[in-house]
């Protein structure tokens, strides 16, 4: 018989507002919220995650800003501290480790972990997810929910339903009695749309849809129907992927008030380039793809994307390629809501060995050379900013949230 698969989904607890609380203990047992500034109940953001005592209030991750200030203007609202947190899920994917080499990050705050065959060396599924559960607590002060299951599908909704510190262990025999009560919005592919669907044929649980003619949500739904009803008997074969590094780098900001105001889009569009910038040279990678995203007003959103013959990594080269994305992408007499750049097609830095071509910045100077001085250039940046934060250094034409441009129009 085939070994049964052991499979964990960690998920850390209110993951960002617990940080905060841990290092700022005023804040413990206090509604925290980590997202947008919520500017009296005007701001235009969103929640990135709240603490359990903000949940009390109805507040909940990805909801506006303005509706969290209304529910509770009395909580603490925090901006997003990407770098801490980061720190602290790096940390934690180390502790992963120490139980098992298969793991998989699908965010910040969450990871797959195949533990097949660490099972005898931890005495067993019980004892080596308490013993996980335990470390991280003890080592970083902050609490973890996991789902213990024969396949990732059933350890992701095992581990959301007794938060915070929950465990929850689900047999091989116990699968399905456990996925029929539950309501079909658990499983991933089921948006509100599908919900409204499956509404309309009396499919409101699991239960409905795993006794529903497969054949039929098949005619329905195409492969997606078909999809739905295996996940719905539990059925998910896909592996731990281990490979799990990003295939884009990226930054996008939101402005406080819709704008046209040109000299402020690109001095931001530069600082978002030297975000980007900065973690690809913090991941060692180079990019061939850059996409530049714009939101108008009314909420439409556009994509414009270029692949260059050489990959970049550098601000000043990212910008070129992102300015040009915006001029196709703008349509005049509208006004920008949210503007975003990635970079993807990545590639070790060091896999790209430059074949004679001339940075604009260096024109004098050999290709070898010239990219030399962008090396230096940038560490001296990064060095910088290490020390004394993302703000203390910018390019003259670079705007950052705290930093806001002339108030003058021109197109770009």
């Amino acid at each position: 018989m085939a070994e049964e698969r052991v499979i964990i989904h960690v998920d850390m607890d209110a993951f960002f507002a617990a940080i905060e609380q841990r290092d700022n203990p005023p804040l413990r047992g206090r509604p925290v919220v980590v997202g947008a500034d919520p500017q009296g109940g005007k701001g235009r953001g969103v929640v990135s995650t709240c603490s359990y005592e903000a949940r009390e209030y109805g507040i909940h991750s990805a909801q506006p800003i303005s509706r969290a200030y209304r529910l509770c203007p009395d909580a603490v609202f925090l901006p997003v501290d990407g770098e801490k947190y980061g720190r602290e899920s790096r940390r934690i994917r180390h502790i992963f480790r120490e139980f098992t080499p298969q793991v998989q990050p699908i965010s910040i705050d969450e990871a797959f972990l195949d533990v097949t065959g660490s099972l005898r060396l931890f005495g067993g599924k019980r004892a080596l997810a308490r013993k996980l559960q335990r470390r991280i607590e003890q080592e970083t002060h902050l609490t973890a929910s996991l789902g213990v299951a024969p396949c990732k599908l059933v350890a992701k909704i095992a581990s959301d339903l007794e938060k915070p510190r929950g465990l929850v262990i689900v047999e091989p025999e116990e699968i399905e009695a456990f996925l029929r009560p539950l309501p079909v919005k658990v499983l991933p592919g089921v948006g509100p749309r599908m919900r409204q669907s499956l509404a309309r044929l009396g499919i409101r649980t699991i239960a409905h849809l795993a006794d529903y003619p497969r054949e039929s949500l098949r005619e329905r739904f195409g492969d997606h129907g078909e999809n739905l009803w295996s996940k719905a008997h539990g059925i998910d074969e896909s592996p731990v992927a281990t490979g799990g590094e990003a295939k884009s780098i990226g930054h996008e900001h939101t402005f406080g008030t819709d704008t046209d105001n040109w000299p402020e889009v690109r001095a931001t569009l530069m600082w978002l380039c030297e975000k980007t910038a900065r973690r690809l040279r913090k991941a060692e990678k180079r990019g061939f793809t850059v996409t530049t995203k714009i939101r108008f007003e009314d909420f439409t959103t556009l994509t414009r994307q270029q692949t260059l013959e050489f990959p970049v990594r550098e601000a000043t080269e990212i910008y070129a390629a992102a300015v040009r994305n915006l001029q196709e992408g703008y349509e005049a007499g509208r006004k920008l809501r949210l503007i975003g750049v990635t970079v993807s097609g990545l590639i070790g830095a060091r896999e790209w060995k430059p074949k004679g071509r001339q940075s604009s910045l260096f024109e004098h100077a050999p290709a070898e050379a010239s990219d030399d001085i962008h090396r230096r250039i940038a560490r001296a940046e990064d060095a910088v900013k290490d020390r004394f934060g993302e703000d203390a250094l910018r390019r003259g034409a670079s705007y950052s949230p705290q930093r806001r441009a002339e108030n003058k129009r021109e197109e770009p």
